[in-house]
């Protein structure tokens, strides 16, 4: 099988376009708003006179918005006291204020080549933030914390109004160059912060009617613009922005004209994408932790401002939501922060995922006590603002219950989780094997990859990334992966940059990966999976990962070839060599550690690094078939270690055995402890007077029983063998064992 190759292809499913009143190619003067109007909302402001003012047009949409947006704007100074003293914002918020006003001026230019006002060249990336305004958010929140200045909303009218001018002088960044200011998911997220500054900004005195009506009829034109132009579905992220955005417009002016059919539209897409893009087992089809959590604000927008209106979701909308939510829970760590997955790009370099906020907001919708037990007193800084006071009020009394997930697997999405328990030293690996079909662009070179988390610390971790880092290729691929790879094979191949230039880059083709069996019992949970990342080269591969006793992972990566390679894996963290190429150590600032110790023998180990990270790679050189054996042992305390300085080798409390074989370097591995045994590359072997030989060498788990004993297949394929009892006469028993079964073999009284 070969590497799947991506090609663009975006699925179409047309709806029949109604006929939009408000155009979408120039904003609305307001004194055409009320044109605009549905029957009933003008007769009720008309009364007697057939002129609706501005005045009376202001005042109506300002009640409608007390009552109907996230919370009443009457609450704004209450509100923002509350906030200052919840969260330390304060010098975050300025930062970025200051940062925006100093690069740009209040009547800004839309269209590239410009320069900021010192006069240095605006890039592509700067650009499409510009064009989502979330540090006008910051510019509304300096307004309050330096007392109302009333220089902050004359910015944010001015800003507005330069991009109604570029737009009716069509001197816009188009959707044709990659950045346009108008794209589906800049437009949405432009909306939403649009939306927030002008609530905030309702009661101001430098915000008047006119200014109040000019940002309306705005935002109904981005609106119109949404409608026009996203009549069919669009995979991935950004439509969904657009269309959450498009979905709350369509609630909030529900007075206008073409109010309904926004809505019909952006909730039939936002549908097909729930549908399509959040997979069976509840992760969002993008296979991130970033993403999945925006989708989680794209829908929880919509779901929010339906239910202060009282406006119907289907109840499907409702059970995947609440779904989203429930799949972070089953994929944490149990320090209650999440792995990190392709690209999560929230913290650069960070090894693990904040998931508190979004679970705190889980919580408060759903008044689930598991998600409860990821709470936090208070919501995000950013939720904050789009919860009514009796939502957040909950999180006084929050109810918890220590979540009842444990080893699990995600089939549809990927992710496959071994988990020891959820007390704060409690040990757990997740596995990554998922490729989207449609729309992989996140994804990275991590096929069959690992993280662990043990005794408090990610161990064995992957690095959230950012768009505009010069080496975000490295980072995207398995070089800076827990993977194995030949030669000098990447598994990421044909890296491109976005058209727009923003940073942003994905692979035309990655492995195919394929789960051949996952099964978790409360001794041991198995996962054997294969991939084609190297097929084209002529080499196979799989990979074996065990958990054993919730305490240890033998993970086994093999190799097959006609032709002679380098074989090598890559582990992430920080190690020293002192016992290489056998034993790599690490160890954290509470004590813990992690040793990988190679049971098969390698022949070198180096270490590579960048950003402040490291990785290890062991090797072996000039093979046609190879199986790294290799034990990933966490320890609590120094005294929990693997011993090398003791003569017999110990895991835990498992002895090891390592048998040579006939095959040059290749050993028979046995780790045994009581009444069970552990295969690894068995040819024959002798338990309790029964002898088995196996066709080719397998990987078995052996158990005695008091009068039987059970042989369970741990290869990656069916293994055929044969017992005999060495103190009978009797004929050899054949037998064959796909993978993961087991039989019971009686023995003689």
């Amino acid at each position: 099988m070969k590497n799947i190759i991506f090609f663009t292809a975006l699925v179409l499913v047309s709806f029949k376009s109604l006929a939009q009143h408000i155009p979408n190619n120039r904003v609305l003067d307001i004194t055409e708003l009320s044109e605009y109007l549905n029957e009933d909302t003008k007769q009720k402001l008309q009364r007697d006179s057939k002129v609706i003012s501005s005045e009376t047009l202001a005042a109506y949409f300002r009640e409608q918005f007390s009552n109907g947006f996230f919370y009443n704007w009457e609450n704004n100074d209450a509100r923002f006291e509350e906030y200052a003293a919840l969260y330390e914002e304060k010098d975050a918020h300025i930062t970025r204020a200051l940062d925006h006003q100093n690069k740009y001026k209040a009547n800004t230019v839309w269209q590239l080549p410009f320069n900021y006002k010192n006069g240095e060249a605006v890039d592509v990336y700067a650009l499409r933030h510009l064009a989502r305004q979330h540090k006008m958010v910051d510019v509304a929140m300096q307004y309050y914390y330096t007392g109302k200045d009333t220089l902050k909303v004359n910015y944010f009218k001015e800003q507005l109004k330069s991009l109604n001018t570029a737009l009716t002088n069509n001197k816009v960044e188009t959707i044709e160059s990659g950045n346009g200011i108008y794209e589906v998911f800049r437009s949405g997220y432009r909306i939403l912060n649009w939306l927030q500054i002008h609530n905030l900004y309702l009661g101001s005195e430098a915000y008047s009617d006119e200014d109040q009506l000019l940002t309306i009829a705005t935002l109904l034109q981005h609106a119109s613009d949404l409608y026009e132009t996203n009549d069919t579905f669009q995979a991935g992220n950004h439509q969904t922005r657009g269309m959450s955005a498009l979905a709350m417009l369509s609630i909030l002016f529900n007075d206008f004209k073409d109010a309904d059919a926004w809505r019909e539209r952006a909730l039939d897409l936002l549908e097909q994408h729930l549908n399509k893009e959040i997979n069976k087992d509840g992760f969002q089809f993008e296979r991130s932790v970033h993403y999945h959590m925006s989708d989680i604000e794209n829908y929880f927008y919509v779901y929010q401002l339906a239910q202060n209106n009282n406006v119907k979701l289907s109840a499907n909308f409702e059970n995947k939501l609440r779904n989203l939510f429930s799949t972070l829970v089953k994929v944490a760590y149990p320090d209650k922060s999440a792995p990190v997955f392709s690209d999560d790009t929230d913290t650069p370099w960070a090894e693990s995922n904040d998931i508190s906020g979004t679970l705190t907001l889980g919580y408060l919708l759903f008044e689930d006590p598991e998600m409860g037990y990821f709470a936090k007193s208070n919501v995000s800084s950013k939720i904050y603002w789009f919860l009514k006071k009796e939502q957040l009020d909950k999180l006084k009394t929050i109810k918890s219950t220590k979540p009842s997930f444990g080893s699990l697997q995600l089939p549809e999405t990927g992710y496959y989780v071994m988990r020891g328990g959820w007390d704060k030293n409690d040990a757990m690996l997740v596995i990554s094997a998922g490729l989207d079909a449609e729309k992989p662009d996140h994804q990275h070179g991590d096929m069959l990859g690992l993280q662990i988390f043990a005794n408090e610390k990610v161990i064995l971790p992957n690095y959230q990334v950012r768009y505009s880092l010069e080496d975000l290729e490295l980072f995207k691929n398995s070089q800076v992966k827990n993977v194995a790879l030949v030669d000098t094979l990447l598994q990421g191949v044909d890296y491109k940059s976005n058209k727009g230039g923003s940073g942003f880059g994905k692979f035309g083709s990655l492995p195919q990966p394929e789960t051949l069996l996952f099964d978790s019992t409360d001794s041991l949970d198995v996962y054997i999976g294969k991939h084609s990342g190297f097929e084209e080269n002529g080499v196979e591969y799989s990979r074996q990962v065990l958990f054993i006793d919730t305490d240890f992972w033998i993970v086994k990566d093999n190799f097959s070839s006609a032709n002679t390679h380098n074989y090598k894996q890559v582990w992430q963290g920080h190690y020293t060599l002192e016992e290489a190429p056998q034993l790599l150590r690490s160890s954290f600032d509470n004590g813990s550690g992690l040793d990988i110790y190679q049971l098969q023998e390698v022949d070198t180990v180096s270490l590579n690094g960048k950003r402040g990270k490291e990785w290890a790679i062991p090797k072996v050189s000039d093979r046609t078939n190879f199986s790294f054996v290799t034990a990933v042992v966490p320890f609590k305390t120094y005294l929990d270690r693997i011993d090398e300085t003791s003569s017999k080798l110990n895991i835990k409390d498992w002895s090891v055995v390592c048998t040579p074989t006939e095959k040059a370097g290749i050993k028979t591995i046995q780790l045994n402890r009581g009444n069970k045994s552990y295969f690894f590359n068995v040819i024959n072997t002798t338990v309790s007077n029964l002898k088995f030989n196996f066709n080719e060498p397998a990987d078995v788990l052996i158990e005695k029983g008091l009068r039987d004993i059970t042989i369970r297949s741990l290869s990656t394929k069916e293994i055929s063998f044969t017992y005999q009892d060495s103190d009978s006469n009797k004929a050899a028993v054949m037998k064959t064992l796909k993978m993961g079964a087991s039989i019971k073999i009686e023995m003689k009284k």
